[in-house]
């Protein structure tokens, strides 16, 4: 039987992708708190739970009639983002995949009432918010990305999270499920946005959204993920990375709104170009995620 041995609500901002002297250069001549916390996410933690699998929700995969799951054997190439190619560029990847595990999954989100496909295409793109991960955080674990659906609502991430999770449980696999995107989403307009690059959350697009963002780290440090879920129609107003689908699914997985695991930050909350990011892990808890 296999277990999701930890979860996170982890950035990809792309600034990470960045190197050193840029990235200070961009923050008033500091490094960002996001780069040393992948790193001591990676000793800290990953290096502990001895994963065989992570699981990445990738807030800027975009399907539109179900939720994808990557399904191959193996994924090699090069990444470059049609986004921002001046800061990811042909950025090499090559893991393997769980196919098992994903068409498992991928069989049971149809079961449980929420469509769901595992592609193994080979022609499948990658995106950066699977890749900025894997940089930083994959060794030998496999992998496997997982979409967002933008038709999607609450209950259906809440539902393929909860896929996830029984797939795990009946599958000899330890597991953790990396929630890959930020907090509130508002981007500075494009006259704006170099006068908002540094790091300190002054510059979230509205102290709403700042406000917003900080009350649900201290639920999550505390292990409300009730309350998250429950406020979820709140939230929306100040517009959640992919709908926030990346965390519903990630606390799926592990029990939902009844999950009260807390949260360790492992980086400060930042601003990204108007935008909330933070890495958050949720460890096991010696008695389950539901107690």
């Amino acid at each position: 039987m296999g277990e999701i041995v930890g979860v996170g609500l982890i950035s990809h901002a792309p600034t990470i992708m960045f190197d050193e002297p840029t990235r200070k250069e961009l923050n008033e001549g500091k490094e960002i708190s996001l780069v040393p916390g992948l790193k001591r996410l990676r000793s800290e933690v990953l290096d502990k739970v001895d994963a065989d699998t992570m699981v990445i929700i990738d807030s800027h995969w975009f399907s539109t009639v179900e939720h994808i799951l990557s399904a191959h054997e193996r994924r090699s190439g090069r990444m470059t983002s049609s986004e921002l190619p001046r800061g990811m560029s042909g950025i090499p990847y090559d893991y393997p995949g769980d196919p098992e595990l994903a068409k498992l999954a991928a069989t049971l989100g149809d079961d449980l009432g929420t469509p769901t496909h595992a592609s193994e295409d080979e022609y499948l793109p990658v995106y950066y918010a699977t890749i900025n991960l894997v940089h930083y955080l994959q060794k030998d674990e496999a992998v496997v990305s997982v979409s967002v659906v933008q038709t999607g609502e609450p209950d259906d991430f809440l539902t393929m999270g909860e896929a996830i999770g029984e797939a795990v449980k009946r599958l000899d696999r330890r597991v953790v499920v990396l929630a890959s995107g930020g907090m509130s989403h508002t981007f500075w307009p494009l006259k704006q946005i170099s006068k908002h690059e540094a790091s300190d959350p002054v510059h979230i697009f509205t102290p709403e959204a700042r406000a917003a963002d900080e009350e649900r780290l201290e639920w999550m440090k505390a292990g409300d993920h009730k309350k998250i879920v429950d406020a979820m129609p709140d939230y929306m107003q100040h517009n959640p990375e992919g709908d926030f689908g990346h965390y519903l699914m990630m606390i799926g997985a592990v029990g939902g709104a009844d999950c009260t695991a807390p949260g360790e930050l492992y980086s400060d909350y930042e601003n990204a170009t108007g935008t909330g990011q933070v890495h958050v892990w949720f460890s096991k808890p010696e008695a389950g995620w539901t107690a």
